[in-house]
């Protein structure tokens, strides 16, 4: 691709670049060595979310040199930039966790801001975590210029005793070495040897369901979010990345082109096929809602109704994302997909192709059974289920992969924090049967809707993981497992049904027919809610109160601004 047939005469960094009126502008670039042809090629956002916090982010700055090759390579001006994360794995577990989800807005926000402010023409963008993916692909569906996504890679798993393991195994020795099952020694072994190199956590937790979204909903080239963080293979994705972009600026093929309903519907089928992390309800919803489309939780349950769950995957499953990517990775998965009638094979990619014409080489690999077939799937139903009843009027998601039970009926155990529950938990100050309901963790609440892996995870190394249940009005991390029920709408802080709980409260929850219902009637609700007052949080000014003023309900993705279908223009078209 040649970039000098490329006119900027519709390309944002005109406003930079061309005429008298710009001199001080490319003053600047040549202060930083441009020359005059790097100046008048189309200028390349390229977007990490670089940083020392985790494994999941150390590579993506050496990763995004090799994309800058591409760009270059295609006669383009690569510009790199980096924004921030928030690591899940680390801030687990206690306040910090409160930043997390309001990272990705952050992300997607400083991402914009950075492209509008110096009129880049095109985006790709590098993420590693469970935020920092659904963050930047907002960003580009907002921004709307030709973008592509990236993902920096799974983690290796690590060895322990023979056998595969995971941060999750961590948080689980945690329960275990609370009851005394294991000592300091053995917790000592396993949390030093569970995560061996860079990448993200290694099965399908969150970032992992997110980069096979990426994957189905065309924003990234095939195969390339498979690929584990130290395979050198990589750069081979990351320079094409970088090519490809100069094509798609060509032919102005721009995100929304590309995230459609139907595609949005690709990515909701991939989640629920493969067991992924419940918080893809939170997430496909917000970046629906940067192109103006409608697609809140319980169309995303629509389609985990009527998918199959075919991936067997960890957690709830026996591999990891790259035995799935060695096996024959995405495409594999999405073509058994396709072939049975469960994606739409119409939707164009980044690849200026349908995903149909994509996978049109892409052969079945009968060798391996981390992918079933989805005409012969591990079960009828999907890994993840939407509920919605009496305690939860604008619903709630469970994952069910690899659960035998799929109803559950007991009294409630109520706790207002995360941990005054973890505190019960970690003491063994709760009973069998019981459900344990954590409130006031909401977006609103929170604030900032907090995962609940080191509650879940000390359960499971209790022993105790299929004989409670728990519900929130926050969230569950993509490595939970166990009935484990996140989003409850409405949120305890704006009088939802589960701020109205009491101890005693007889709940049932039934992923079969995706209903949770407490053993209470209107009239009681309605004079429990007349009562209910409005707690108030720490958090009283900073960036968390700034995201509880804005931030929505979970149902439609926790979003902070009107969106796509409210905007006058966008920004590809100034």
């Amino acid at each position: 691709m040649d970039a000098r047939v490329i006119s900027k005469a519709k390309l944002p960094s005109r406003y930079v670049t061309v005429g008298p009126a710009r001199a001080p502008h490319r003053s600047y670039l040549y202060a930083m060595g441009l020359s005059a042809a790097e100046i008048a090629q189309p200028l390349v956002g390229v977007a990490s979310c670089w940083n020392e916090a985790a494994p999941c982010n150390i590579s993506l700055m050496r990763q995004a040199q090799v994309v800058k090759k591409g760009v270059a390579a295609a006669n383009g001006t690569p510009r790199e930039f980096c924004t921030i994360t928030v690591t899940d794995g680390i801030a687990m577990g206690h306040q910090g966790m409160k930043s997390s989800l309001v990272s990705r807005e952050v992300i997607a926000d400083s991402v914009e801001l950075t492209m509008r402010g110096h009129c880049y023409d095109a985006l790709v963008g590098l993420a590693g975590c469970d935020k920092s993916l659904p963050g930047m692909m907002m960003a580009m569906v907002r921004l709307n210029v030709p973008s592509i996504f990236i993902y920096g890679g799974s983690i290796l798993p690590g060895s322990y005793k023979g056998r595969q393991i995971t941060v999750q195994d961590v948080f689980e020795a945690v329960g275990q070495h609370s009851v005394g099952t294991i000592g300091n020694a053995e917790l000592l072994e396993i949390e030093q040897a569970a995560c061996p190199s860079a990448g993200s956590c290694g099965a399908q937790f969150t970032a992992n369901t997110m980069a096979t979204v990426a994957e189905a909903i065309g924003l990234a080239l095939p195969y390339s979010c498979g690929a584990p963080a130290p395979y050198e293979m990589r750069d081979r994705f990351n320079f094409a990345s970088g090519e490809k972009i100069m094509e798609l600026i060509a032919k102005n093929i721009r995100p929304r082109d590309i995230v459609t309903l139907k595609a949005l519907e690709n990515a909701a089928t991939v989640v629920s096929a493969t067991g992924g992390s419940t918080n893809a309800a939170l997430h496909l919803p917000a970046i629906a809602h940067e192109a103006g489309i409608k697609f809140d939780l319980f169309d995303v349950a629509r389609i985990f109704e009527k998918t199959p769950y075919i991936a067997d995957l960890k957690p709830g499953g026996k591999y990891v994302a790259k035995d799935m990517f060695e096996a024959g990775g995405i495409p594999l998965l999405m073509k058994t997909l396709l072939d049975h009638g469960y994606l739409h094979g119409d939707c164009l990619t980044v690849t200026g192709r349908t995903l149909a014409e994509n996978m049109e080489h892409v052969a079945w690999n009968d060798s391996q059974d981390v992918v079933h077939p989805a005409n012969r799937p591990i079960t009828q139903t999907g890994g993840v289920v939407g509920l919605k009843g009496n305690l939860a009027p604008e619903g709630a998601i469970v994952k069910v992969a690899g659960m035998a039970e799929l109803k559950f009926s007991g009294p409630a155990r109520c706790f207002d924090s995360e941990e005054e529950c973890f505190e019960a938990v970690t003491h063994r100050n709760y009973r069998e049967g019981e459900v344990l309901v954590i409130r006031y963790e909401g977006p609103r609440g929170g604030p900032g809707m907090r995962e609940m892996l080191s509650t879940t995870a000390a359960l499971y190394g209790q022993g105790m993981g299929g004989k409670v249940a728990l519900i929130t009005d926050g969230r569950f991390s993509g490595a939970t497992r166990g009935f484990c029920i996140g989003h409850v709408g409405p949120e305890a802080a704006v009088g939802g049904p589960i701020g109205l709980l009491r101890d005693g409260d007889v709940i049932s929850i039934d992923a079969v027919n995706g209903t949770i219902e407490v053993d209470l009637s209107d009239t009681e609700l309605a004079a429990r809610a007349k009562a209910w007052k409005a707690r108030t949080t720490d958090y009283q000014s900073g960036a968390i109160w700034k995201y509880a003023q804005t931030v929505g309900p979970a149902r439609d993705g926790a979003v902070t601004h009107p969106g796509g279908a409210k905007e006058t223009h966008c920004y590809a078209d100034i």
